[in-house]
């Protein structure tokens, strides 16, 4: 374990299972991942490998064959994977936002029904909110459940930029109805769709087409969801609460934040190990690179962003595990720590001078990977919107 980014006042379990983690992905993800990520592959060995250490089962209770660890736990076993292969994190980041979402708000039948299963892997989860040519304005979607007589629904529209849309097996899809509410955010609805891995139609009335070819990101299937006369019962609905998704999907959003922030600090964390490695085994003018004050200083400002994004992103987590309200924090911590791991990783990548620009060097991809975490799970300035709403109310003259 390297001195930077260390997290105080872990239990012996806490730092047991953080620790097997950074095992697996020294010996199993980093070795592997330029071959994958390259050719595009699924990560298959390497997930099966997660399901034998329990990970899609992290957050889950106990009662339901989950390990109950915290927010934090997670956090912490995200910012490893997310170390050796940003894609690979991805994989269990909307499980969790949905088995999350269930432990929640789903009601028991529905608590029983999936987390066993969710925390087996044998059900993987999915979280579709955006839409074409919806971006950041949630209440505008456009996808459409229509209620019938016996109280069941009909859903039609189109869904974007699904993360394990072809992988997953259940998707918690935030689609419109009619509450009556005169405000919109509040006749939105999140539908649990069980469904078959794979693309095409999957069920009567779904269609998951082919994977969107990405910039970076690789290996892990993005896809559009398509309802087309889909067929919903009224046990389908999130709680049995219709009228109540956008809490709901709120409420996982803020776990996702805290995801994506742990995503941009093991990015961040793997581009600076890269660095320093590089700059003291490149020479030039009779010595290492690390010893020009130019490259010193780099390093010097990288370690600091590192630091400080990983100290927001476990503030961020400890206060959702504690309870109270993070959608500040957490967006804090997403911003700061996204915005750092890009400046961090061009950092590395100067560093590297033109071997950064050689799809030989692990820093080609990370350049690819970090922009992506710039803009999931809200923008820069979606958070700054957040975190200034926050604090206007909180400093209220």
């Amino acid at each position: 374990m390297t001195r930077l980014a260390q997290t105080l006042g872990l239990t012996e379990v806490q730092a047991e299972i953080v620790a097997t983690v950074r095992q697996f992905v020294d010996r199993e993800v980093i070795p592997n991942a330029q071959e994958l990520e390259h050719s595009d592959t699924y990560p298959q060995a390497i997930v099966d490998g997660m399901r034998e250490m329990g990970l899609f089962g992290l957050m889950i209770p106990e009662q339901y064959g989950g390990l109950g660890e915290s927010l934090l736990t997670y956090a912490l076993c995200v910012e490893e994977l997310a170390r050796g292969w940003m894609s690979v994190s991805g994989v269990i980041n909307t499980h969790f936002i949905v088995a999350y979402m269930l432990r929640q708000h789903g009601t028991d039948e529905q608590k029983q029904r999936y987390l066993p299963r969710m925390a087996t892997g044998e059900v993987r989860g999915a979280f579709s909110m955006s839409e074409p040519e919806l971006g950041s304005d949630v209440a505008a979607i456009r996808t459409k459940a229509a209620r019938d007589a016996d109280g069941n629904y009909t859903i039609s529209g189109q869904k974007m930029w699904l993360t394990n849309g072809g992988s997953s097996t259940l998707v918690a899809a935030l689609v419109k109805t009619d509450e009556g509410a005169a405000k919109r955010h509040r006749n939105l609805t999140a539908f649990l769709i069980e469904k078959p891995a794979g693309f095409g139609e999957v069920k009567p009335g779904l269609t998951i087409p082919g994977k969107i070819d990405k910039m970076g990101y690789k290996g892990i299937d993005t896809t559009e969801l398509i309802f087309d006369g889909y067929a919903a019962s009224a046990d389908d609905v999130l709680g049995n609460a219709p009228g109540q998704g956008f809490f709901q999907m709120m409420d996982g959003i803020e776990v996702g934040r805290v995801n994506v922030s742990a995503r941009a600090c093991g990015v961040g964390i793997r581009a600076f190990e890269l660095a320093a490695r590089y700059a003291q085994q490149r020479a030039t003018f009779g010595k290492p690179i690390a010893e020009h004050q130019a490259i010193a200083f780099q390093l010097a400002e990288m370690a600091t962003k590192v630091e400080a994004a990983h100290l927001m992103m476990v503030n961020a987590a400890r206060l959702k595990d504690s309870g109270e309200r993070n959608d500040m924090a957490a967006g804090m911590a997403k911003y700061l720590a996204s915005e750092f791991c890009s400046e961090v990783t061009q950092q590395s990548f100067r560093i590297h001078g033109g071997y950064g620009y050689s799809k030989e060097y692990e820093i080609e991809r990370l350049m690819r990977d970090a922009p992506f975490l710039l803009i999931g799970e809200g923008t820069s300035e979606i958070q700054k919107t957040i975190i200034s709403k926050n604090l206007l109310d909180e400093y209220r003259v």
